[in-house]
């Protein structure tokens, strides 16, 4: 049977997809070893997972310009090659820098595959095909979060912490043979623009101290970060809309449909990304469980997702997607409703089924609403697009995290994460999941913004 180019390209991007997830969700699993190997303190050790969000979120905006100059195929083979060359440098590493080194380039390698595997989906599949290779590719996504702390904590436990770096290698060298012999043309829409250096120093270092300052907004330099960060943002819109060759094109938000759907795309990772580490603490310091029980249940919710996706991938090529994206965000805030009253007398019954309908709402929201965001904008502008789209995930998360560490930071102090602390953590969390609800009220009404809007979702590609 003859495989199509259109197909290996669905591969491929799922493939890049999961792994670019993969080892960024599992590697929470080989900390402590990695921590006590180098000997690392408790504030190094917490920069191990973070590092790598961060530096894909400085990033992402320059890899979709870059992408878009010199071929989407070409970034992602390069993006393929940076991760390769980081994950043997970091099994191989030998001290504290050397490892957060090559997580660095980690991060680097992760922010042009994210980028180029969306934007290389969305050029060389067929619109009416569109939704549905989208969804495979977020299931990539959803499958690598759910079967990484499985996986990595199984590598782990078995052959080291080191074992997950050399894991992910076969499957990132298949995608670059494939890309390579399997995949014909390049797509390229900004051949003729120059690389817009001083946008992306104001845009790095803008995010860098916004982001960071975010997760420590307790201490007066997280307040100044903050507000640094903003100005450098603000003025880099600015500079942006002025450029000839900018960055990133800041009259796509001219376009109702694509500004309210990356605005509902924030908010819902902002609201969502939490509740995995909630849940998490509930099991473990609410109720006792160890890791291993309170894993198996977690998995709940990503293998939902993971199911949902790409029929919502379909649904969203005949039906409007940011109603389909409306309407899981709404389910999803009935899960956060639910959590609200979080404590360790609630039946796990019911904490299944505010999984089971954040699995259904997140599936129903994520592919109708990436659909929305790249279906809204020129051809030429996909890596801009897809760019915005993986910008909007990445710091959703990562303030997220922020969020959950401020609250837990403000109701319990310095006092260490244990049971014998239970009532706090259920306090916290249920603060948490007070803030994050309206946050996802927020993203309805986004998505319901953008239904209404007069501008059109282009249909050509």
């Amino acid at each position: 049977m003859k495989i199509d180019s259109e197909t290996y390209v669905v591969f491929v991007a799922f493939i890049t997809s999961f792994f670019a997830v993969f080892l960024s969700a599992g590697i929470v699993l080989g900390v402590p070893s990695i921590a006590n190997d180098f000997g690392m303190n408790n504030i190094i050790q917490n920069w191990i997972p973070t590092i790598a969000l961060l530096v894909i979120a400085v990033f992402t905006l320059p890899a979709g310009q870059i992408s878009g100059k010199y071929g989407v195929k070409k970034s992602l083979i390069a993006g393929l090659i940076i991760f390769i060359i980081a994950s043997v440098g970091g099994a191989l590493s030998f001290s504290t820098e050397s490892f957060l080194f090559f997580r660095v380039l980690q991060g680097i390698g992760i922010a042009f595959l994210n980028v180029s595997a969306m934007a290389m989906v969305v050029q060389a599949i067929k619109p009416q095909n569109r939704g549905k290779a989208l969804g495979y590719t977020v299931t990539g996504i959803y499958l690598a979060g759910s079967l990484s702390p499985v996986f990595c904590g199984f590598l782990v436990y078995n052959f080291g912490w080191r074992s997950m770096f050399y894991f992910v290698l076969p499957f990132l060298v298949l995608c670059l043979i494939l890309i390579m012999i399997k995949i014909p043309g390049e797509w390229k829409t900004y051949e003729n623009s120059k690389i817009d250096s001083i946008g992306y120093v104001l845009y790095g270092i803008g995010i860098l101290l916004f982001i960071y300052g975010f997760t420590n907004l307790m201490n007066t330099m997280g307040i100044i970060s903050v507000a640094i960060g903003t100005i450098l943002l603000l003025i880099f819109a600015y500079y942006e809309l002025k450029a000839k060759s900018p960055a990133f094109n800041m009259h796509l938000f001219k376009n109702m449909k694509f500004t309210s759907s990356n605005i509902a795309a924030l908010c819902s990772y902002l609201a969502i990304a939490a509740i995995t580490t909630i849940l998490n603490y509930h099991f473990q310091y609410v109720r006792g469980w160890n890791a291993q029980l309170a894993g198996l249940i977690l998995i709940i919710t990503p293998i939902i997702m993971a199911i949902m996706a790409p029929n919502a991938g379909k649904l969203s090529d005949k039906i409007h997607p940011q109603k389909l994206a409306a309407l899981g965000m709404g389910i999803a805030t009935v899960t956060l409703l639910i959590l609200i009253f979080l404590d360790a007398n609630t039946p796990l019954y019911l904490i299944v089924i505010a999984m089971i309908l954040q699995g259904i709402g997140m599936g129903l929201f994520t592919t109708p609403n990436t659909n929305a965001i790249m279906s809204s904008v020129p051809p030429n502008e996909t890596p801009n697009a897809s760019a915005a789209q993986s910008a909007m995930r990445t710091i959703g998360q990562t303030m997220s995290l922020g969020l959950l560490t401020l609250v837990f930071a403000w109701m319990m102090g310095s006092l260490k994460l244990s049971s014998e602390y239970a009532a706090l953590i259920v306090q916290s969390s249920q603060l948490v999941c007070l803030i994050c609800t309206i946050i996802c009220i927020i993203a309805i009404f986004a998505s319901l913004v953008g239904i209404k809007s007069k501008d059109s979702f282009n249909l050509e590609r």
